[in-house]
């Protein structure tokens, strides 16, 4: 006997078993009818990129993170660290066969090698939306507006969405003598909740010195409210201007939509991602704000251009779909279930087994998911298997039943039975009678 090869799974990386991957479907089930009543349509793209695509302007972070090497053609190649960049080489590449602006949303794995945490993996789902082909204060919002629909629809309980731009970051770090460092400057700022102001005044001092240090952390101190953090920021990045104007345009539009959460202004936000050149975003959760930022993303109006020389501004969002799993559970929001079945036809009898298909695929035909378990046991084994996947309902046909032309529908959580006709064949009555059984009851 060959010797047994140890089943184990790559630090970072995970199995899902039934009730959690059905939980996560739910999950991207609410988040994709959301996206389509905002008028966005699926796409897909490789996990695999050629490492220039995936590279080219992702940041010196970003770089050490992903997973790149030679394949069998000895061709430089990296798996997606995110659906952005992928999408910038899509957008330029399939352009002229789409229409703009563009609204697409993209639900898939990606990989980026990082340390892990709670709900932060090697291997993960994002969930991003975009539009493309406009660069306006309407896009943006709608963009704010699809995520606090999101969050309301998961039934998450309260959520803040903390928005800046770093157009006036760049313009208050452009008058602070800090162009050449506004890269360095921004990522450490990003570090803010990770490790707080000390430790970012620390790393700031010793990379632009500790006075301007100390003026780039008033500058990303939020004051009381929207209105008065806009107006000091503005003032520190020396007046107003097209970035200042369109942060006001943002919020007049979300404030008259009916915004149903909370949108702050907070100027430490800025994406460590370089490619992000105006609006910036992040959603937290109130009940865990320790848990970061389940939703984020910016507008990236340059992004295309390291693929195509048409101008395709765009802007969007990625939830981080495994982070927001984790959140819900220890909220202890997650409707978890071991299956979809609802009714299970049990086998009682080997020659009836044409009648039990023929049941089951009435069932289904009827909008009721229903499986045939697949040879003949124990009644007792059977209903332990329809306890454990969940199942509502049993069908029970035996020699008996089959000579009346009947069947047992049995309720398996208390074990009541219902006789149904089946004449001549027919398992209409049982269809029906099964609807009832699995309606919720009435208030």
């Amino acid at each position: 006997m060959s010797e047994i090869i140890e089943p184990r799974v790559l630090k970072g990386f995970r199995d899902y078993l039934p009730q959690d991957e059905t939980a996560r479907r739910a999950l991207m089930e609410v988040l994709e009818k959301v996206f389509r009543s905002f008028g966005f349509v699926p796409i897909d793209t490789p996990a695999l990129e050629y490492a220039e695509v995936l590279l080219g302007k992702g940041g010196g972070e970003t770089d050490k993170q992903v997973y790149r090497f030679q394949d069998k053609g000895g061709r430089d190649v990296a798996l997606r660290f995110d659906l952005t960049v992928p999408f910038a080489r899509f957008m330029a590449e399939h352009v002229d066969e789409l229409y703009l602006p563009f609204r697409r949303y993209h639900m898939a794995k990606v990989w980026r090698g990082e340390n892990t945490q709670r709900g932060r993996y090697r291997e993960f789902m994002q969930c991003d939306f975009d539009i493309v082909g406009t660069d306006s204060a309407s896009a943006d919002t709608d963009i704010i507006l699809l995520i606090a629909d999101a969050m309301a629809a998961l039934d998450i309980g309260g959520f803040t969405v903390r928005v800046n731009h770093r157009g006036i970051f760049n313009r208050f770090l452009e008058g602070s003598g800090l162009r050449e460092k506004s890269a360095a400057v921004l990522r450490l700022v990003d570090k803010l909740e990770k490790i707080g102001p000390g430790e970012v005044k620390r790393l700031l001092s010793a990379e632009i010195g500790e006075g301007v240090a100390s003026k780039v952390l008033e500058f990303v101190t939020k004051e009381a409210d929207f209105e008065s953090t806009l107006a000091k920021i503005e003032a520190y990045a020396g007046g107003p201007a097209d970035d200042t104007l369109r942060l006001r345009e943002i919020w007049r539009n979300a404030s008259e939509a009916g915004f149903p959460g909370k949108l702050e202004l907070d100027p430490s936000i800025t994406r460590g991602l370089d490619y992000y050149t105006g609006v910036v975003f992040e959603t937290s959760l109130d009940a865990m704000p320790e848990i970061g930022s389940v939703c984020s993303g910016g507008r990236y109006d340059e992004l295309a251009s390291l693929y195509t020389t048409k101008r395709l501004p765009g802007v969007g969002s990625s939830i981080g779909l495994d982070r927001l799993l984790a959140a819900l559970d220890a909220l202890d929001k997650i409707k978890r279930r071991s299956g979809y079945t609802q009714v299970l036809v049990l086998a009682i009898e080997d020659g009836l087994s044409p009648s039990y298909h023929r049941i089951a695929r009435a069932l289904r035909a009827g909008g009721i998911a229903a499986e045939v378990f697949p040879e003949k046991r124990k009644l007792a084994q059977q209903f332990a298997y329809a306890e454990k996947k969940g199942i509502s309902l049993a069908v029970i046909l035996g020699a008996d039943e089959a000579s009346s032309g009947t069947a047992q529908l049995r309720n398996l959580a208390t074990r009541q039975s219902v006789i149904v006709n089946l004449p001549s064949g027919d398992a209409s009555l049982l269809v029906a009678r099964a609807g009832e059984l699995l309606a919720p009851p009435l208030p």
